[in-house]
């Protein structure tokens, strides 16, 4: 069993299992009966994309620097209680059950979901 890092809206993976949206907003003129179905999201779990700010923040960063910054501010944002709980869940539901996690930019290494990743990991995810 093991937690996937995925882009939100490609073709899901054989076994993917539930698919969790960490993203701030659902996606732009998709009908919310079409989000499981066209391979966007099961369940939207904005709890765990960073603020708004550092949505912006992570869109403008264009050194390694800025990036790092964003990484920096992002992991702050998470130590906090509630999503702190839910990475030491997801961490845990990986060892028994097939699931995703994802958003929608396309390069994994300028996106929160790498840093969800290294978390995940951090807390003994078992990570596809």
């Amino acid at each position: 069993m093991v937690v996937h890092i995925v882009r939100l809206g490609t073709p899901r993976l054989e076994n993917e299992g539930l698919r969790i949206g960490t993203v701030r907003r659902p996606p732009r003129g998709v009908p919310k009966e079409r989000f499981a179905a066209d391979d966007w999201y099961d369940v939207w779990y904005p709890e765990l994309s960073p603020s708004p700010d550092l949505v912006s923040e992570a869109l403008k960063a264009r050194t390694d620097a800025e990036w790092d910054r964003f990484v920096r501010a992002f992991r702050k944002e998470m130590k906090q209680p509630a999503a702190s709980r839910t990475l030491d869940l997801l961490a845990a539901l990986s060892r028994t059950a097939n699931f995703s996690v994802g958003c929608y930019c396309e390069n994994e290494a300028r996106c929160h979901r790498s840093v969800l990743r290294d978390l995940l990991r951090e807390r003994g995810a078992d990570i596809a």
